[in-house]
């Protein structure tokens, strides 16, 4: 994303894909849900993430 999160981290989990989007943040497990327009424009860029 553009932007930090509010807890500082900028690492998101990607737990649902389709019309919209459901990411949790990798720092304090909040969930966001977003339509995928929305998160498009404000992706700066996808990193395959290894397995925790």
């Amino acid at each position: 994303m553009r932007k930090k999160h509010p807890c500082g981290s900028e690492e998101w989990k990607v737990l649902r894909a389709g019309a919209d989007f459901r990411l949790e943040c990798m720092g304090c497990g909040h969930q966001v849900m977003l339509q995928r327009r929305t998160l498009e424009k404000s992706l700066r860029g996808i990193v395959k993430a290894q397995d925790r």
